[in-house]
């Protein structure tokens, strides 16, 4: 499902004492991250916030947001969780985001009447993301997501089809 405003990241710290924060980024990098002029501290886009400066430091970025010029003033933001607006970010076709995948159905690519269920979290291995897939009675399988076994993704549609390896989602006796 296409969503306007996507969890980016959350404020786990300071650094300094001229309101610097230290943000977790919740995105494939810090570079993604930095290029946002503009976050939100909710998911409805009510509460922006502009993005003075932000730089990766390790596996974490350095921000400093528009009126947040102290240590006190950046430790009251510790725990927040910053999202962006998705049409703010340059996305090739073809790509989406994992929480844009969640809840999505996953049919077979054969036979759409065949549902496996639906998606329900995503862990990212390295080598390739693995997906969690949750049946109806809540038994829960797990699929590559490479190309041989996942032909179409339709997040605005919110339907996943697959062509599973054999075995994969057989009945266990």
């Amino acid at each position: 499902m296409i969503k306007e405003y996507l969890e980016i990241g959350q404020i786990v710290g300071t650094h300094g004492v001229r309101g610097e924060l230290r943000v977790q980024p919740w995105c494939d990098s810090p570079d993604f991250f930095k290029k946002f002029k503009t976050l939100y501290f909710d998911a409805r886009g009510e509460k922006p916030v502009k993005v003075i400066s932000s730089r990766a430091h390790g596996n974490v970025v350095l921000l400093c947001l528009e009126n947040c010029s102290s240590v006190e003033s950046a430790a009251a933001l510790r725990g927040r969780v910053l999202f962006m607006r998705r049409s703010d970010a340059k996305l090739r076709n073809g790509d989406y985001f994992i929480a844009e995948l969640i809840d999505c159905r996953v049919v077979d690519s054969e036979n759409e009447d065949i549902c496996y269920g639906t998606l329900s979290d995503v862990s990212q291995t390295g080598a390739n993301d693995v997906w969690h897939i949750k049946d109806e009675n809540g038994k829960e399988n797990l699929i590559p997501a490479i190309p041989d076994v996942v032909k179409t993704v339709d997040v605005e549609a919110g339907i996943i089809t697959i062509s599973p390896l054999k075995g994969l989602f057989d009945d266990e006796d």
